[in-house]
């Protein structure tokens, strides 16, 4: 099954966490990683199944663009199928904190 990761940044904290409990709430998807960009910017990335991880996108950008005095989407993007040096370089990768998180398909791939 092809994986993919989805990241989008926003102009302020109310905005990406709008948007990560959109995506995590409209797909089987898990947040691997949060964190500050440029400029006071706000990241999320989540991972799984490439059609989960465009429908969990798509309810993402809505609800960070839907924040009214609290910030907007400024960017977003979708990789599906990121190669392992991605992966190894990136922030990308599933993470022991996100383990309990895992969708059941993730975690038949990743654990032995």
């Amino acid at each position: 099954m092809p994986f993919a990761v989805g990241v989008i940044e926003t102009q302020t904290f109310p905005a990406v966490l709008a948007a990560a409990d959109a995506m995590v709430k409209a797909g089987r998807v898990t947040l691997v990683k949060y964190d500050r960009s440029e400029s006071g910017r706000q990241f999320v990335a989540i991972r799984g199944p490439v059609s989960e991880v465009r429908q969990a996108m798509e309810a993402g950008l809505a609800a960070g663009n839907n924040m009214p005095n609290y910030g907007t989407v400024t960017s977003h993007y979708v990789v599906p199928n990121p190669p392992e040096n991605l992966e190894a370089v990136l922030p990308i990768y599933f993470t022991e904190e996100s383990e309990e998180f895992w969708i059941d398909e993730i975690r038949a791939l990743i654990q032995p």
